[in-house]
């Protein structure tokens, strides 16, 4: 097996984060004119902090009034409330903005990517974790707001504080201002080495938490089959494994810390000993003033903040470009089944469907070639044979939820290639071996195949399902919630929700996919008739194990690894020989195993 790609590809997921973030530019633009406001401010405060020294420096010397040392003093005083106003101004101005930018940003991002992901093809969604996806998109929302607030609050601030420091030592003392942007270059180029070595670390580790979270959700998925079989220890045991893996990933990555540390510990400490040295030596020879020497120490001591901030934010851009490489990478899976440009809704009016000379592979395993079937408009077909026979991939190919890879299938004589999937879908109605649910209420899950069907037109489908017997005995009736999945109602009573849903999607094409087979005999018997009732008038396709269901179709059609062996009704082909009754012998009445 391939080793998994363990470098992230910054380039991409930046221009997704821009792509995204291009949307609300001048908001941004904003955002940056307000934190260069707010860092002005802080040299600001030290400027006055240095004409107070220099100016009382004066005083003390005789060479200053004192009138005049306080029309100075007041002068300070109002630059500084104005300075202090300007700033409690941007800084209430750009949590304000900020907000509204993170908000933003994570609503385009989670829904993005959520509805890329809905709208990629069965092949995907069967080969990949339910957990694994809630996880990767839940990291994404927090990681796209982490990294715009990373980028105002920590970047934008140690680059404009760079920059507004460095003009002001230029012209008071052009080599302190040198010594300064030595520091910050040879700290921040040591920072991100180390983040860029971790790189590996961090994506590893946030695969282990992927693959935790999504065993969490299959094993809570099968808490039935883990109670039933008394594994509880076993899930336990491999819940340790599976922690243990992320515990000890988590821990790799973030021992590279201690190296980040304790270098930038020494680069602040020899650089604090320049800053110290030389602009005191220039003091003692009479180059600058006292006031120009505490401004130079305030401000670097200012800026070794920032620059703790700046190695917080190189942590946060490396961990943040790591989710989003989990999340990105679901952006540049393709949708397998496409639909065609300027593809038309479609609209059945009669529901006669044809499997035109189809081939149709698994990968390298053939399931059809060159298959043929006419279902005539308003007929019961029933599609019968062994596990693996075709009968549940040709309901799949009829609703392109994979393509065929040659010849055609025909609705109303028309390619349903030509058709948008989800129109094509949304035109037939499925009544599924089990019901999964919504937890959701009754009434909700029912009006799911419908939602703009008026309340009448929903009891009259929970009604036509005698669901309207079983929610009367419920606390809220139609309005009890029915659980995680279904799980409060016993299967009848999904299949009966199931059924309520078809009757209210109201489509010419009907497709039961072993409908009954979860049933006891009693339930089924009730079901089987509500089931006639609902195929009247329709086209339908029955995929049945259970042959007794089936007795009644139009034409029954029994394949055998993907060929059509037999075609007739129930009366005929129980008394030819060949497979049919073979299937009849083997189970008088049971399933097809």
């Amino acid at each position: 097996m391939a080793k998994k790609k363990e470098k992230i590809n910054f380039k991409y997921n930046i221009s997704v984060y821009y792509r995204l973030l291009v949307k609300y530019k001048w908001i941004f633009i904003v955002l940056l004119f307000f934190s260069l406001v707010v860092e002005a401010s802080y040299v600001a405060d030290k400027f006055l902090f240095k004409v107070i020294i220099d100016n009382g420096t004066e005083f003390i010397g005789g060479t200053l009034a004192r009138a005049g040392f306080i029309n100075i003093l007041f002068i300070v005083l109002f630059v500084f409330f104005g300075v202090l106003a300007a700033r409690a101004l941007a800084k209430w101005l750009n949590i304000h903005l900020l907000n509204k930018l993170d908000a933003n940003l994570v609503f385009d991002l989670k829904r993005k990517f959520f509805n890329h992901i809905i709208g990629l093809s069965h092949s995907f969604h069967v080969t990949h974790k339910t957990g694994s996806m809630i996880s990767r998109i839940t990291r994404g929302g927090r990681a796209i707001e982490r990294i715009t607030d990373t980028i105002i609050f920590d970047v934008t601030s140690l680059i404009f504080q760079l920059i507004v420091v460095s003009l002001s030592l230029i012209y008071f003392d052009l080599f302190s201002a040198v010594i300064i942007l030595l520091i910050g270059v040879v700290f921040i180029l040591y920072s991100f080495l180390f983040q860029n070595l971790s790189q590996g670390a961090n994506i590893r580790a946030n695969n282990a938490e992927d693959i935790e979270k999504a065993n969490i959700g299959d094993i809570f998925t099968n808490i039935d089959s883990i109670k039933y079989f008394g594994k509880e220890d076993i899930i336990k045991k491999k819940f340790t494994n599976l922690s243990e893996n992320t515990r000890a990933a988590m821990l790799k990555h973030w021992d590279y810390y201690r190296w980040v540390d304790g270098g930038q510990a020494l680069i602040l400490g020899i650089g604090t000993f320049f800053i110290i040295y030389f602009p005191l030596m220039n003091f003692l020879d009479g180059g600058i003033s006292l006031g120009t020497l505490t401004f130079i120490y305030t401000v670097y001591v200012g800026i070794v903040g920032n620059f703790f901030g700046f190695v917080h934010a190189l942590r946060e851009f490396y961990r943040v470009m790591a989710d989003f490489e989990a999340l990105f990478e679901y952006g540049k899976i393709k949708n397998e089944v496409k639909d065609r440009p300027n593809a038309e809704e479609l609209k059945i009016k009669e529901g006669e469907i044809e499997f035109s000379n189809v081939g149709f592979r698994y990968g390298k395993r053939k399931i059809f070639s060159h298959f043929n079937l006419e279902i005539p408009k308003k007929k019961k077909i029933a599609l019968v044979g062994h596990s693996g026979s075709g009968k549940t991939t040709l309901v799949k190919l009829l609703y392109r939820l994979y393509d065929v890879n040659s010849g055609a299938i025909l609705i109303d004589e028309r390619d349903i290639e030509e058709f948008n999937q989800e129109s094509l879908r949304a035109e037939m109605s499925i009544v599924p071996q089990e019901c999964i649910l919504f937890d959701d209420s009754v009434y909700n899950n029912v009006t799911f195949s419908n939602p703009k069907a008026s309340r009448k037109e929903v009891l009259q489908a929970m009604k036509f399902a005698q669901l309207d017997k079983v929610v009367k005995e419920f606390p809220k009736k139609e309005n009890t919630i029915v659980g995680e999945r279904g799980v409060k109602l016993s299967g009848g009573e999904k299949q009966r929700v199931s059924i309520a849903r078809a009757i209210l999607a109201n489509k010419k094409v009907l497709v039961l996919d072993e409908a009954t087979s979860s049933l006891d005999s009693e339930t089924e018997a009730e079901i089987q008739k509500d089931l006639a009732k609902l195929m009247k008038g329709r086209t339908s396709i029955i995929i049945a194990h259970r042959l007794s269901t089936i007795m009644k179709a139009d034409m029954i059609v029994v394949l055998k690894k993907g060929e059509i062996v037999q075609k007739g009704k129930h009366n005929q082909l129980i008394k030819q020989e060949g497979e049919y009754r073979k299937l009849w012998n083997l189970q008088k009445g049971g399933y097809i195993k």
